[in-house]
């Protein structure tokens, strides 16, 4: 059985630190960073402190359903499921969260959902059977009928752009990408034109310089190599998900190509699919933390409070800064 040293050692803080952060002890200074590490520590290990034992009594049972087949491929993973526990147990104490992925069509006890993308009024009337307490992630909702979220890609990619050519001055931006084409229609469309539409109002965008094919690691791998050996490979370029800079990446290496000596990168990070080998990288996080804290605190209060007022949240995505560009 874990004890408290061994979630202290894990997360390379004191004992101390992690008995005040565990307790939620408001006076203690610690960096997000931290606090995240020790809670995800905690999960992995299995460690429950004293206090959660007897918060755990108290706690309301939940299953949140999320629905992401707007922007996973079916076939695909979602990594991110597995880490929301710990999420809520940073947020609050009032609930016990069970996470489960929805697929279109088929029936799911849930007590909310979380859904991500544009909905046709066939996948929107399948969700408003499962619940009556819905968020939509960058679903561009006009009805207010629900609580939404709204990730501001623009602003994000905008920022992506400036640093790259404005702050690192490089003198040329590409991108390498996939698109995939599923039965509930297509995933890498919106993102492949908001990128072409802003270098196009700089006189930046060089057709020649983006690559796009399908959303796998052996695509993104493949794409890297051909641009090489073409002399197509912008100074920098944008890696359109986790799966394709994975691919794009190990090319890269392979071909004796340093990072970002002879190409900088920024990866477009949402719902992972996978666990990177690239943590350190420069990326444009679509959904981060704050993205999933605003659409759960709006779903507790649909489901506990019974709030009928629907709430629209606005949210950037955020640029961390890595090693990559």
């Amino acid at each position: 059985m874990a004890t408290i040293r061994d979630v202290a050692q894990a997360a390379q803080v004191s004992v101390a630190t992690v008995s005040r952060v565990l307790n939620k002890d408001d006076n203690i200074s610690v960096s997000a960073e931290v606090r995240t590490r020790i809670f995800q520590a905690a999960h992995s290990l299995g460690y429950v402190s004293p206090r959660q034992r007897r918060a755990a009594e108290r706690k309301t049972h939940l299953v949140i359903g999320v629905a992401d087949w707007r922007i996973i491929r079916p076939d695909r993973h979602n990594v991110r499921l597995s880490t929301l526990s710990c999420l809520v147990q940073m947020m609050t104490d009032q609930y016990d969260v069970a996470f489960v992925r929805l697929t279109f069509g088929e029936a799911q006890k849930v007590d909310g959902i979380i859904a991500f993308g544009v909905f046709s009024e066939a996948e929107m009337d399948f969700l408003r059977s499962l619940s009556f307490a819905i968020v939509f992630v960058n679903s561009h909702q006009h009805n207010y009928e629900f609580d939404q979220v709204q990730v501001d890609f623009d602003q994000g990619q905008q920022k992506a752009v400036s640093y790259l050519l404005d702050q690192k001055q490089y003198a040329s931006l590409g991108y390498i990408g996939g698109i995939y084409e599923g039965p509930n229609g297509p995933i890498g469309t919106r993102r492949l034109a908001a990128i072409r539409r802003i270098l196009e109002a700089r006189g930046q965008y060089d057709p020649q310089t983006f690559h796009v094919g399908e959303i796998s690691r052996e695509s993104g791998y493949q794409l890297a190599e051909e641009a090489v050996k073409n002399h197509t490979l912008a100074e920098a370029v944008l890696l359109g998900n986790d799966e394709v800079a994975e691919g794009a990446l190990e090319a890269f290496r392979a071909l004796k190509l340093r990072v970002p000596k002879d190409v900088a990168v920024i990866i477009y990070q949402d719902i992972p699919t996978l666990e990177s080998k690239w943590p350190t990288g420069t990326c444009l996080e679509v959904y981060p933390d704050y993205v999933w804290e605003n659409a759960l605190e709006l779903l507790f209060g649909r489901i506990k409070q019974r709030r009928t007022q629907p709430v629209t949240v606005m949210v950037p995505p955020h640029l961390k800064i890595g090693d990559t560009a």
